[in-house]
């Protein structure tokens, strides 16, 4: 009985997040809001119902995964239909044969339509199937006589509406036409549930409806006309959808947004005297060419504010955004350092001398002493500088596919103009790149081509070949295995500055590096097991409060997480560093974990820091949480919670955290790292 009730929950969940999924919320409890809503006109509330249940019923017959279905992104476009059907003719037998059909015929059309877009054109489908299969319905029903026609009636009056302004009843009705429930009443709850789920949708629902109904004005000669226009809503959704849907929630996001709306005043108007001359409304048809039309532009030339993970609300989403800008500064073509021991950056991604235009993003390493010189007495000799002949190892895991070991190396003061690049070995990462490293010294190279190497694999000595004032390392990404191919952006993973470890970082000009690996201990230490548990003890200024016992569980994409019952930390190990990713659900021992402890090195050295980002919603809850979010979006600075943590010893890790918003607070913390139980 327990997992009937339960089934029963998920399917009805399933089917309520179909009405939030129209508004591009996320959540059961707006949907049923919206659904109650629809009651309003029966006839509406029940097509709506009957086409979304059809779809999810054929959906299962088929046996779709229940994971794709439970978001209700797959039914809300089958839910439109039987709206738009509900809202022209009255509910009979023959009705419901209709909505049956074009419910399940909608849903067909989702899936097929959304596995082209996403695959041919990395485009969402929004509500083109609704457009499609509404239209073809509506033109059909012409055809059939049977059906009894009731959307043409005259359409009840709200007594509220006779007591508000045309600029607050035409923004309220044209929010309740997005479900077909042209109604101020409706249009107010539907206003309310956007203010309490997204501060950011609220804000771009209001100023796309009044920048296009406003333009519309002036074209018309008629404000009287144009907040009468019930099609305004499709202002209301290109404003949400390009603003805080599909782009990072920024001023600049936020003028896009209101420039499309603009830009989608004379296509409604075209749309509208096109449409009509088949009986047929506009529907979205506006939105859905506006908003594709600007997001696949935004793609082409790749705009920095596409959103590429979509949450649950803009806030997360912005709040995830920001927090991954800052926790992972590097690049996804990754290298460890070419060496062993302290060496120091010469020259950087555009560096004055020879990193420019094409061959912008590469690295040269040399070895300098206390006084920052490169060699020792006069540096007539190549004896004398400290990088000569000192190891050279790989910095990538890949195959050996160019060599060249034959050329000599230059006296100091003289170059190789003709051989650019001097003695070379070129290595296909597996990720799809070529590594470049150059300058070794002559017959000093100890992999052939072909050979397969490992990162740290000795590859030869550091020289002075090609184009080359003084011996160092020279080390670039590459798209193709050309000798001196065009470079590719790239960084550095595991290593030091001082005391400071980075995880992923681009070290700057005359900063002396070294790179830290691994300590196998402590990498087994946190690397945990499937199904194992784990018990914390929680202390409060020295004295113990609590006790958190969790269970190691892998996610469907294969990423773990340690699960409290109440909630989930996902944490992993990626070169190098240890890392909790995210917290999903409420659970303030797991986001305390992860306030305190976002990342750690996995090696061990004495008074080493290390510095990360935490998304806004681990600190705080509520309204400050909310207005923080809301307010990042028009300054991205104000969404940073800083942590620097440090080893005391082996065992024990202290940290802080700070904020701006946290009015100057600093909030200390310390872990103690024990066996494994």
């Amino acid at each position: 009985m327990t997992d009937m009730k339960q089934g029963m929950k998920e399917h009805l969940r399933a089917i309520f997040n179909s009405y939030s999924e129209i508004f591009f919320l996320r959540g059961y409890r707006s949907g049923l809001i919206m659904f109650v809503m629809t009651l309003i006109n029966p006839n509406v509330a029940i097509g709506g119902l009957i086409a979304v249940v059809s779809a999810y019923l054929f959906a299962n017959f088929i046996k779709m995964d229940r994971e794709f279905l439970k978001g209700g992104f797959y039914t809300y476009n089958p839910l439109l239909v039987g709206l738009s059907i509900g809202y022209l003719f009255r509910i009979t037998p023959l009705t419901v044969f209709f909505i049956v059909a074009a419910g399940v015929f909608t849903f067909v059309m989702t899936t097929m339509l959304f596995n082209i877009f996403s695959y041919y054109l990395r485009l969402p489908i929004l509500s083109i199937p609704f457009v499609f299969v509404s239209s073809i319905a509506y033109l059909a029903s012409t055809q059939y006589s049977n059906l009894f026609v009731s959307g043409i009636y005259p359409q009840s009056i709200s007594s509220l509406e006779l007591y508000m302004p045309v600029w607050i009843s035409g923004l309220l009705k044209s929010l309740g036409s997005i479900l077909f429930m042209p109604d101020v009443i409706a249009g107010t709850f539907f206003l309310a549930v956007l203010l309490l789920s997204s501060r950011i949708l609220f804000l771009l629902a209001i100023a796309g409806y009044y920048t296009g109904t406003l333009i519309n004005a002036l074209l018309i000669g008629s404000v009287q006309q144009a907040f009468s226009d019930l099609n305004s809503f499709n202002f209301i959704l290109i404003a949400i959808a390009v603003g805080g849907i599909f782009l990072i929630p920024s001023r600049r996001s936020y003028t896009l947004a209101l420039i499309a709306v603009s830009s989608s005043t004379f296509l409604l108007k075209s749309v509208e005297v096109f449409w009509s001359t088949y009986g047929i409304p506009a529907f979205t048809l506006p939105f859905n060419l506006v908003s594709l039309s600007f997001i696949y532009v935004l793609g082409i030339v790749n705009y920095p504010l596409i959103a590429r993970v979509i949450k649950r609300t803009p806030e997360e989403t912005l709040d995830h955004y920001l927090t991954t800008v800052q926790r992972y500064q590097g690049s996804l073509r990754t290298l460890a350092l070419p060496f062993s021991g302290r060496w120091t950056v010469w020259q950087g991604f555009d560096g004055q001398w020879t990193h420019q235009g094409s061959w912008r993003y590469a690295y040269d390493f040399v070895i300098t002493d206390e006084k920052e010189s490169t060699y020792q007495k006069k540096g007539q000799s190549l004896e004398d500088y400290y990088a000569f002949r000192k190891p050279v190892l790989s910095p990538a895991r890949g195959r050996v596919v160019k060599v060249i070991d034959g050329l000599p190396d230059n006296p100091i003061g003289e170059v190789d103009k003709t051989n650019n690049w001097g003695n070379l070995v070129i290595i296909y990462d597996v990720r799809g790149y070529y590594v470049e490293l150059s300058h070794f010294v002559q017959n000093s190279i100890k992999v052939k081509e072909g050979d397969w190497v490992e990162r740290g694999s000795l590859l030869g000595l550091c020289g002075n070949s090609g184009y080359s004032p003084q011996p160092h390392i020279h080390v670039q990404v590459q798209a193709t295995d050309q000798i001196g191919g065009y470079t590719l952006p790239f960084s550095f993973v595991s290593y030091l500055s001082g005391t400071r470890y980075y995880a992923n970082h681009l070290p700057r000009e005359k900063e002396v590096i070294e790179p830290l690996f691994s300590d196998k201990q402590l990498d087994t230490r946190m690397g945990f097991i499937l199904d194992q548990e784990q018990r914390f003890e929680v202390y409060r200024q020295g004295k113990q409060v609590d006790e958190l016992l969790l269970k190691v569980k892998m996610a469907v994409d294969g990423t773990f997480y340690f699960d409290s019952g109440q909630a989930r930390l996902y944490f992993g190990k990626h070169e190098g560093t240890f890392y909790f990713y995210r917290v999903d659900g409420q659970d303030r021992y797991l986001r305390l974990l992860f306030s305190a402890l976002p990342r750690m090195p996995l090696a061990h050295r004495p008074q080493l820091e290390w510095e990360d980002y935490i998304p806004v919603g681990t600190v705080v809850n509520g309204f400050q949480k909310a207005a923080v979010l809301f307010l990042s979006s028009f300054n991205h600075r104000l969404n940073k919670i800083h942590t620097v943590c440090r080893f005391k010893s082996r065992d024990v890790i202290t940290g802080e955290l700070s904020s701006s918003f946290l009015k100057g607070t600093t909030l200390c913390f310390s872990i103690k790292l024990r066996g494994k139980e």
